[in-house]
C-alpha cells in the first residue's frame, strides 16, 4: 500500500502532518455522516490544476454498514470521473448532491469538503454512501448529520484538525458509545441513548437537556477547558466505586469563534475493574517472589550456620558451594518481585552473580576481575533461573580452577540474543582444562549439574575448551547455548 508522501509527493511537510492529523482523529466524523470517509490528494502532481485525484485515506463507520468492500487506498482517478472532488479542491467550497459511479457500487452519493491547511486546500474529504440502502433518518440521526456539517465546515475554515496530536487509544470513546452536543455557553442541546446511560453510571440520573452540566453535580473541567484552550480535552470521571467514565470534548469552531462542543463519551467501569483486578494479582504474584527470596535468604543463612560448625574442610566447601547456589535462585526471584512481568533481563541477574562471586571469592591474594558485555534480553523465569544456576557454576569452577596461584586474571562474560537462542560465552585467561578433560564425561558434582540443567531443562548445548595458543595461561572458554521460543532479541547493554 502506497504511503501519503508517496501519493503526494509535491506537499511540503507541514501538509502532510495536517492531513496525517485529519486520518488520525476522523473516526467520530465517519460515525456522525452514517457513511465512508475517503481522503483524497492530487496524484503525483505539483501543478494548480490537477488532472487526477489518489485516494491517500479511507474509514468506515461503525454506526452504519460500509459501502465499500476493498481498501481504496491508492486508487487514482481523473478530474472527469471525481467532477465534485476536482471542485472542491479547486473552489475549495464544500459541494453536496453529486452521484459517482464504482464498478460494483453504481450509485454512491457523494458530499466533498475541501481540507484547508493555513489557507490552502491540499485535499478533499469526501463523504460516500447509498442512498438507496439507508434507512429514512430520524431526529437523532438528523442531528448527527447536522453535526457532522459543523465539522466540515471546520476543515474547510482550516480549523480542523487541531493543531496537536489528539491520538485516539484504545479506551477512546466512539460516538456509538454516547455522545452530547452543547452549546456556545455550554448547555447540553443534544444526548444519545448510550450518553443518558453513562451519565446515570456515575451518578446523574435527571435530565441534563438545556442545563450545564455543573448545574446537575458534574464537574466540567474537560469541557471548561476544551472551551478555553480551543484544543480537545480528555478526562475519566469515577463515582466512588459504582462506575468510570471517560470523556473527550472536542471544541466546534466556527468563523474564528467557539460555538459549542462534541463530546463523547464511555462508560469503562469494567474496564477499570479488569484493571484493579489485575493490579492486585501482579501485586500478589510480585509478593509471592518477594516470599520465595526471603525463605531462600533464610535457607541460605541456616546452611551457613551449619557451616561454620562443620569439622571438615570438605564438608564447610560443599555447604558454601550450596550457599552460592541457592543465593543465584534467590536472584532470579528478588528481579522478578519488583516487576509483575513473567520476563526477567537476565543482564541484571548476571551482574548480580558477578557482585556475589566478587564479594565472596576474590580478594587482594586472589585479583579476579569479571567485565560483561552484550545483552540477553528478557528470559522466562523458568529459563532465567537454571541458566542462572548454570553461570553460577561457570564462574565457581573458574575460581576454584583457573588461577590455583596468585596473580589472578581477568574473566569476560558474553551475552547474546538473536531472536532464536540465547548465547552465553566466559573465558578466563587461566591455567585451561587439563588434558584429556570432555565435558560429557566429567563427575563433578558442578559439571553434572550444569549438564544436566542445559541438557534437561533448557534443551540447550554446553561445550568447553581451551583458548587459543600454547602459553601456559591460555585460559578456558565455556559456551552455554539455549534455544528460545518467540525472545526479543537486545543489542542495547554496555560492557560492565
Amino acid at each position: 500500500m502506497a504511503s501519503l508522501e508517496e501519493l503526494a509527493p509535491g506537499l511540503a511537510k507541514s501538509r502532510l502532518n495536517h492531513l496525517q492529523r485529519l486520518m488520525r482523529t476522523w473516526a467520530p466524523l465517519a460515525d456522525i455522516s452514517f457513511a465512508d470517509l475517503l481522503l483524497y490528494v492530487p496524484a503525483g502532481q505539483t501543478t494548480e490544476i490537477p488532472a487526477s485525484y489518489a485516494i491517500a485515506g479511507q474509514i468506515r463507520p461503525t454506526t452504519a454498514r460500509s459501502i465499500h468492500r476493498n481498501n481504496l487506498v491508492g486508487e487514482v482517478y481523473t478530474s472527469e470521473q471525481r467532477p465534485l472532488v476536482d471542485v472542491a479542491y479547486r473552489e475549495g467550497r464544500i459541494t453536496d448532491g453529486g452521484r459517482i459511479g464504482y464498478v460494483d457500487q453504481p450509485r454512491i452519493r457523494t458530499l466533498t469538503v475541501p481540507v484547508n491547511c493555513h489557507g490552502e486546500v491540499v485535499a478533499v474529504m469526501a463523504r460516500e454512501f447509498d442512498p438507496d440502502t439507508q434507512r429514512n433518518p430520524g431526529e437523532l440521526e438528523m442531528s448527527y448529520f447536522k453535526l457532522f456539517r459543523r465539522m466540515a465546515a471546520m476543515i474547510a475554515e482550516g480549523e480542523y484538525p487541531f493543531p496537536v496530536d489528539d491520538i485516539e487509544t484504545e479506551e477512546s470513546p466512539r460516538v456509538g458509545d454516547g455522545l452530547m452536543l452543547l452549546d456556545a455557553s455550554g448547555r447540553v442541546q443534544l444526548t444519545s441513548p448510550n450518553a443518558a446511560s453513562a451519565l446515570h453510571r456515575i451518578g446523574l440520573h435527571s435530565d441534563v437537556e438545556g442545563r450545564r452540566l455543573v448545574d446537575v453535580g458534574l464537574e466540567q473541567r474537560a469541557i471548561r477547558a476544551a472551551f478555553a484552550s480551543r484544543l480537545p480535552q480528555t478526562e475519566e470521571i469515577q463515582h466512588g466505586d459504582r462506575g468510570t467514565v471517560v470523556l473527550r470534548c472536542l471544541p466546534l469552531i466556527g468563523r474564528g469563534e467557539v460555538t459549542g462542543a462534541l463530546v463523547l463519551m464511555r462508560d469503562i467501569s469494567e474496564l477499570r475493574r479488569r484493571d484493579r483486578l489485575l493490579m492486585s494479582k501482579d501485586a500478589t504474584i510480585a509478593e509471592i517472589h518477594h516470599r520465595v527470596k526471603n525463605n531462600l535468604q533464610t535457607v541460605s543463612s541456616l546452611l551457613r550456620l551449619q557451616g561454620r560448625r562443620a569439622v571438615a574442610a570438605e564438608a564447610r566447601d560443599a555447604i558454601e558451594e550450596s550457599v552460592r547456589r541457592i543465593r543465584a535462585i534467590a536472584i532470579v526471584h528478588e528481579i522478578l518481585s519488583r516487576d509483575a512481568s513473567s520476563d526477567v533481563p537476565f543482564v541484571e541477574i548476571v551482574r548480580s552473580l558477578v557482585r556475589m562471586v566478587e564479594e565472596g571469592l576474590t580478594g587482594p591474594d586472589r585479583p579476579v576481575e569479571f567485565k560483561v558485555s552484550g545483552d540477553a534480553g528478557e528470559l522466562a523465569a523458568d529459563v532465567a533461573t537454571p541458566l542462572a544456576v548454570v553461570l553460577n557454576e561457570c564462574l565457581q569452577n573458574v575460581m576454584d580452577h583457573a588461577y590455583p596461584e596468585p596473580p589472578g586474571g581477568q574473566v569476560r562474560i558474553e551475552l547474546d540474543n538473536d531472536g532464536d537462542r540465547v548465547e552465553v560465552r566466559v573465558t578466563d585467561d587461566g591455567v585451561g582444562l587439563p588434558p584429556g578433560f570432555d565435558v560429557a564425561s566429567a563427575d563433578g558434582l558442578g559439571i553434572a549439574i550444569v549438564r544436566n540443567l542445559v541438557s534437561a531443562d533448557l534443551r540447550g548445548s554446553i561445550t568447553m575448551s581451551n583458548g587459543e595458543g600454547d602459553q601456559p595461561r591460555c585460559g578456558t572458554v565455556v559456551e552455554v547455548a539455549i534455544p528460545l521460543l518467540g525472545a526479543a532479541p537486545r543489542q542495547s547493554a554496555k560492557p560492565g
